[in-house]
């Protein structure tokens, strides 16, 4: 467990290859899982200091994972990112309703992501 480690939660490998290079250069560690069961599995598992979730997730959507995750004590006050390329009107709220910290829609600037991660998980 590292309180510096983040947990991306994403089934597109284009998404992950960018989230890898974001972080490639940072004190971040980063741990990746490619459908919602295996997210939840993971956070349970590792404890992050941070989860990146996507919404549209096989198994599992990210916003059902969310709430699982808020469920448990072990991860109900991890930070949550959740991230959305379905940037429908109200889905920033069911994502707040789901437990999630922040929002993001893609496409985002991973400028922007970086800078929200390292508020919510700062690098030192």
């Amino acid at each position: 467990m590292s309180d510096k480690t983040i947990l991306y939660v994403e089934d597109n490998e284009f998404n992950l290859k960018m989230v890898r290079q974001l972080l490639a250069r940072t004190a971040y560690r980063l741990i990746e899982a490619t459908d919602g069961e295996m997210g939840v599995a993971t956070a349970l598992k590792e404890v992050p200091g941070l989860i990146l979730m996507d919404i549209q997730l096989p198994k599992m959507s990210g916003l059902d994972a969310t709430r699982r995750l808020r469920a448990d004590p072990k991860t109900a006050t991890i930070p949550i990112i959740v991230i959305t390329s379905f940037a429908l009107s109200g889905d920033d709220q069911k994502a707040k309703d789901a437990g999630a910290t922040a929002y993001m829609a893609k496409p985002y600037s991973p400028r922007e992501l970086l800078q929200m991660i390292r508020n919510l998980l700062p690098e030192q």
